[in-house]
């Protein structure tokens, strides 16, 4: 057991102590003292981490900064909290302490319940500031050890987002009505105030944080007393950040602004794009959308980050038979393939994949969308502009003129478009296109209803393709249950997702089915009875091999 009292840790007694327990050997102890000056670590524990010894009592494992961290918990008797920022209720710890305060004494306050103040703290022995701080807060402390190397990281982040959120709040204390001069934020960021740099470093750390989140959506959603910042991860959304009104009203336009959008314009919905800068020098492309809402624009913005964009099939989670089936579909020449799923199943990354495959420079291929969400320079694309009457039908009819193999189209919305893609295909083009419903079979009577003659769906259809995207279980805890909750997923038990999908090939007996009179349902028993693996098959297929869960399966198919 350490003697250290009111000291900080130090390199001697941390050695010392490892090796009293047999982590390390009198030959690791010397190796780290030797090559300690070459370290200009914070804290004596980053320093015998960055050597990378093994942990003897544990062969094969490293003495990361992880493992230094549990043990030191376990030998003065704190709790280890590995912190989770998407589990900090930021708004309620942020403003308590001073920075000063906390990067003096090492500490983070973590959470702030009604019993007590939970400080995470790498120096165990060190005494002095609790009481302190005590007395302050007018609560009892709540001590937890932490990675030193956690606790400077986000208390640097998070006091200087705390900062601007204050000096944003305290530039619009008048009234919610003297907002007007942030319409302008932006386009003079060169001269920009610090008033106005507190809502730049707001706008930057919310999208690089979700980034670092691996977040696919950020939602900004005004209230009447504050705005909810949330991040869609792995399909659910997660609450981040409480911001005044005011603030969220200011942050709203400054990304207007960044996404060429009229800020003046609060009325009707727009639409937008930016692009921002990633840490190792490459780009992550935003696309904003507002809304309306009686406490002001309520603003999502979808990420394309092109480290997590999946380009092959097998990254989708798409393989064996369908695998072998749709790319046989792709090879040929002329007729309508088709991508179902609700808004959020991967139906554009399953097109991009198609479409990057069947990009070679004996072909042109052409795509019209709405708007154009990956910019792939092996397509000609062309995005939808309904303010100059350029809509689906108008671009497929342009297309056509300008001597296509493949042409897609974003999304069949009415008869028009219907009627135009059928066109395309019976005059020997190969086009693919999404719809938004639940199954294959679905697509039938979906183009029926749009009012596709039947014989022409049974002369062009050559495939259906229905998707879903459900969560993967961690690789690192397998979705066990846990005292001790798993950082790679944050205890969730599931990290990263992967593709459901149902594909069907109509047979001849299944498109003699397919009539004005079809019955959906009639077509489901038929496509079964033929082999159809739908969805939720699919689905207990993953499950069988260990990927997933039988509920995400029901949550996600249901």
């Amino acid at each position: 057991m350490f003697t250290l009292n009111e000291q900080s840790l130090d390199l001697k007694s941390l050695l010392d102590a490892l090796q009293a327990d047999q982590h390390l050997t009198a030959t690791d102890s010397c190796q780290v003292r030797e090559q300690a000056s070459r370290y200009s670590a914070h804290h004596p524990l980053e320093t015998i981490a960055a050597l990378g010894l093994e942990d003897r009592c544990q062969p094969g494992q490293l003495l990361n900064l992880d493992a230094l961290c549990q043990w030191l918990a376990q030998k003065v008797g704190q709790p280890y909290l590995r912190i989770d920022p998407m589990q900090l209720d930021l708004a309620q710890v942020n403003g308590l302490i001073s920075p000063a305060f906390a990067q003096r004494h090492g500490i983070l306050i973590v959470a702030n319940d009604a019993n007590a103040i939970t400080v995470a703290s790498a120096e165990p022995y060190q005494q002095l500031w609790q009481a302190d701080l005590a007395r302050s807060l007018g609560k009892p402390i709540r001590r937890v050890l932490a990675s030193p190397l956690q606790i400077r990281q986000l208390g640097q982040s998070l006091f200087r987002l705390a900062h601007s959120v204050q000096g944003a709040q305290h530039q619009q204390a008048t009234s919610l009505g003297e907002l007007e001069h942030l319409l302008e934020l932006g386009k003079r960021q060169a001269d920009a105030t610090a008033d106005d740099a507190h809502i730049v470093h707001i706008v930057d750390w919310l999208l690089q944080y979700a980034i670092e989140q691996r977040a696919s959506d950020i939602h900004l959603e005004p209230r009447r007393e504050q705005g909810h910042l949330r991040y869609r991860i792995d399909g659910l959304l997660h609450t981040v950040y409480a911001f005044p009104a005011s603030v969220t009203l200011a942050v709203v336009s400054r990304l207007k602004h960044l996404g060429r959008m009229d800020v003046a314009e609060k009325r009707r919905p727009q639409d937008g794009r930016v692009k921002s800068s990633l840490p190792g020098g490459s780009e992550v492309e935003l696309r904003l959308s507002t809304l309306p809402t009686p406490f002001g624009e309520k603003l999502v913005l979808r990420l394309f980050d092109p480290r997590q964009l999946q380009e092959d099939f097998d990254q989708l989670g798409l393989e064996g038979e369908p695998l072998a089936q749709w790319q046989t579909l792709l090879q040929r020449r002329q007729g309508i393939l088709l991508v179902t799923g609700p808004t959020g199943s991967g139906k554009t990354s399953t097109l991009y994949a198609s479409l990057k495959q069947l990009a070679t420079p004996q072909v042109n291929l052409c795509t019209i969308e709405d708007p154009i969400e990956r910019l792939e320079p092996a397509f000609n694309q062309m995005q939808v502009q309904p303010a100059l009457g350029l809509g689906f039908a108008e671009g497929v009819r342009t297309l056509l003129r300008q001597d296509p193999d493949i042409i897609m189209i974003g999304e069949i919305r009415d008869r028009e478009t219907a009627l135009v893609a059928v066109q395309a295909a019976l005059t020997g083009h190969l086009v693919l296109s999404t719809l938004h419903t639940n199954d294959t079979c679905s697509a039938i009577t979906r183009l029926l209803e749009l009012g596709v003659a039947d014989y022409l769906i049974r002369a062009t259809l050559g495939g259906v393709m229905a998707q879903r995207l459900i969560r993967l279980l961690c690789q690192a805890c397998q979705g066990r249950p846990s005292n001790d909750p798993c950082q790679v997923c944050r205890g969730t038990g599931y990290f990263g997702r992967t593709g459901l999908f149902e594909l069907l090939i109509p047979s001849d007996s299944l498109r003699a089915r397919i009539g004005a009179s079809t019955d959906l349902a009639e077509l489901q028993r038929q496509a079964l009875a033929e082999g159809l693996q739908d969805l939720r098959s699919c689905g207990e297929a993953k499950v069988a091999r260990g990927l997933t869960r039988s509920e995400e399966v029901l949550r996600v198919c249901s």
